[in-house]
């Protein structure tokens, strides 16, 4: 295998490991910190992020799953920057300066 495969390789299981790991935050934290912090709830953040990892696994990041894969880690990163911060800034009860 030459290194361009390596790195596609690793590109496509990181990409599901993030799924996973957004997952698995989604999953772990309370539901009324979705609406507090408000965001969708929390089983329609599970069924994104979970979706978007078995997406992500079943399709690969080149060739003709990129027009499915690429999508998937789109609403992962959307999670895990814009909804993730607000749930434990939430949870944390936000800054009082």
């Amino acid at each position: 295998m030459f290194v361009a495969d390596w790195i596609l390789i690793a590109i496509h299981w990181g990409g599901a490991l993030t799924g996973l790991f957004a997952f698995v935050h989604a999953l772990l934290q309370r539901s009324d910190a979705y609406s507090a912090a408000d965001r969708k709830t929390k089983p329609i953040w599970m069924l994104i992020t979970g979706g978007a990892t078995v997406v992500m696994t079943l399709f690969k990041f080149y060739g003709g799953g990129m027009i499915l894969w690429l999508p998937a880690l789109v609403a992962v990163l959307v999670y895990l920057v814009d909804v993730r911060p607000k749930l434990i800034e939430v949870q944390r009860g936000g800054r009082n300066w």
